[in-house]
């Protein structure tokens, strides 16, 4: 594997659309969210519709999620809600180094439009890309089958080795994103501070929570 051309600096593009969604501050109480899509109100707790075409992220209400994603080849597809976490993941010390990602964290998700498998890390610059090569990922996909699983486009697996740590998550797309935001706004200096130390570990701890425990392997 190696880094692509703009390696080292944030991913242009849509990818921009998703950080800042990541970004995005929470709705005042005085203010009325409202779904991108029809323009009716929406909960708090709402869907979001990825665009595949530009990897761009709408939050909707319900009926939009079920009216466009039901749609015979709809460019919105939902993105899911479940967080799984991988039992028994088989991923050695070595064959993460040969991935080539400088940080302890990482995501990967299948790209419809790019027909490949993009690996995205978070900086405090926002998600940057690496190039993943299509043995890379079949090497680890054999060895955890649960990867199969996969929705495209909406849905990634998530590692977190920092600190130790030895934790991987089938995760929706737009919680991935919420720890590249996390990340960016928290930062300090070059070793991100205690600040960011400590938002990093509650985004894991609310996953944690959160997860159904799953075998990776089906051992």
């Amino acid at each position: 594997m190696s880094g692509s051309p703009g390696a080292g600096a944030p991913a242009p593009g849509p990818l921009g659309t998703l950080r800042r969604l990541a970004d995005r501050r929470p709705v005042r109480a005085a203010e009325e969210e409202r779904c991108e899509l029809c323009g009716a109100p929406i909960p708090a707790d709402h869907p979001h519709l990825l665009e595949v075409s530009t990897r761009s992220l709408r939050c909707g209400c319900r009926g939009c999620a079920v009216l466009f994603s039901s749609e015979v080849g709809s460019r919105w597809r939902v993105v899911p809600t479940r967080v799984r976490l991988l039992a028994d993941f088989r991923l050695s010390d070595e064959d993460w180094d040969a991935l080539l990602v400088p940080v302890g964290m990482a995501f990967f998700h299948r790209s419809t439009p790019a027909e490949r498998v993009i690996a995205l890390y978070p900086s405090p610059a926002g998600a940057t890309e690496s190039l993943l090569t299509l043995d890379s990922w079949q090497a680890i996909e054999a060895a955890n089958p649960v990867l199969r699983e996969l929705q495209p486009d909406v849905e990634a697996l998530l590692v977190n080795r920092v600190g130790g740590r030895r934790e991987y998550y089938t995760a929706p797309i737009d919680e991935c994103f919420r720890l590249v935001g996390v990340i960016r706004s928290r930062w300090k200096g070059l070793s991100g501070g205690s600040e960011a130390d400590e938002a990093i570990g509650a985004f894991f701890a609310e996953l944690r929570a959160r997860a159904e425990v799953v075998e990776a392997n089906g051992a």
